[in-house]
């Protein structure tokens, strides 16, 4: 039986959904091959829930807990974090210092990934069409004409790294850019600005499935709202279509990008891409390296409609890890 520590929770907005999505994992993991634990990183503390919500804290020096006197190690971790420290590389780094296996991709492939300015840079010579952009660090001067002229009207604006569409703005008019500014650096002190892409938009896991790269089936999403915001997402909000409604082409098409942007990076784990499918272009947004793992989430329903139970999606990474 091996120790199994899924880590849950993190630094960011995406907390409450991360201690789901964990809480997912620590439900759906066989109990007849893991011992799992509920570990809760947060910046206050680091601790071990128990089934009774008794905490008990984390020794940082080796990742380890004391319980009843025994020190309990861990074979494997299962990463259930959205957002840092779980999804922009410092918790990879750390269990690859400690030379424990961690189910989520390398520090170097969590810490591009995160950043959706250099992902974009990094897989635009490979041919992968992105929206337009105008980049924003905190304490730059703001020149709203010279931003309009770059991306156009609509526009979004987001916090460079950050998940689940939190500080996302759809803007209308130039009026309205400086207060979207002011929500996106609430999130992060870098901002992205995207030209509107009028299209189709799809979500594709990619994943590695028994040691072979495996594109999911691919969601189509249609937001009640605006666009695909934290509503949409985890309120119910929106339909998500999967398979999506695409032609055979082009599902063909964007998953072959979507498999493409994983073997460039060298990725492992699980990934989710965004897409917008402009006049029979696939323009990418994001990839997602710790995409959410509830029930509603996209990637366990992409699994699902390819046969693929949350036992066997969350039990193939540990096992692949631990090979690693």
């Amino acid at each position: 039986m091996k120790n199994i520590a899924i880590i849950m929770g993190g630094y960011s907005s995406e907390y409450k959904i991360s201690l789901i999505s964990g809480n997912v994992v620590f439900q759906n993991l066989d109990k007849n091959k893991y011992n799992a634990y509920r570990i809760h990183i947060f910046k206050e503390k680091w601790v071990y829930v128990d089934a009774n919500d008794i905490e008990y804290p984390i020794d940082k020096n080796d990742f380890s807990v004391v319980l009843d006197g025994n020190r309990v190690h861990f074979d494997c971790v299962f990463n259930a974090i959205h957002g840092t420290p779980g999804e922009d590389g410092l918790m990879q780094a750390y269990f690859q210092l400690l030379a424990i296996p961690q189910t989520a991709c390398d520090y170097y492939q969590a810490a591009l990934t995160f950043n959706k300015r250099d992902l974009l840079s990094v897989l635009k010579p490979y041919g992968i069409k992105t929206a337009i952009s105008y980049y924003l660090n905190q304490g730059d001067a703001i020149n709203i004409e010279e931003i309009i002229v770059k991306v156009g009207l609509p526009c979004f604006v987001k916090p460079n790294k950050a998940g689940s569409s939190f500080g996302i703005s759809k803007v209308k008019t130039a009026s309205e850019l400086p207060k979207a500014i002011e929500i996106a650096y609430k999130e992060d002190n870098e901002i992205i600005i995207e030209s509107f892409l009028d299209g189709t938009e799809v979500s594709v896991g990619v994943i590695n499935y028994k040691g072979q790269t495996t594109v999911l089936p691919i969601t189509e999403i249609v937001s009640e709202n605006d666009f695909f915001d934290y509503e949409a997402k985890y309120l119910g909000q929106s339909q998500e279509i999967t398979p999506a409604r695409l032609s055979d082409e082009m599902t063909q098409k964007v998953g072959a990008i979507a498999k493409r942007a994983y073997e460039v990076l060298k990725m492992k784990g699980f990934s989710r891409s965004e897409f917008i499918i402009v006049n029979d272009e696939p323009h990418m947004l994001e990839m997602n390296t710790i995409p959410g793992l509830t029930t509603e989430s996209l990637l366990p329903q992409q699994a699902a409609v390819a046969g693929i139970t949350l036992a066997d999606l969350f039990s193939n990474a540990i096992e692949l890890s631990l090979e690693n």
